[in-house]
């Protein structure tokens, strides 16, 4: 399946892949309106052997053959950032 992927203008690592190229009339209109103006990144035949990054490439494809696009979202918290030492957490003596 050809696919075209545009990164979001003003969502960081958010991205949109459509199944025809430039044709952001499927996108929802609240969709379109959070997204802010779409950048071209990407190109690509996707086949469900293709390996991505961070999506599973059957979903994105029954997006793209269900409602003409799919929305690849930044994941959530890493553990990188979870787990910050909480300097907190030494008790503070009480004051006598």
């Amino acid at each position: 399946m050809h696919c075209f992927v545009y990164a979001s203008q003003r969502k960081a690592d958010t991205y949109v892949w459509l199944h025809r190229q430039d044709n952001f009339e499927v996108l929802p209109t609240s969709l379109a309106l959070m997204l802010g103006d779409l950048r071209f990144v990407l190109e690509l035949e996707l086949d469900a052997h293709r390996r991505l990054p961070q999506e599973d490439a059957e979903v994105v494809m029954e997006h793209l053959r269900t409602q003409g696009w799919h929305l690849q979202v930044p994941p959530q918290e890493t553990l990188s950032t979870t787990n910050r030492p909480n300097h907190e957490a030494t008790p503070r003596r009480r004051e006598e």
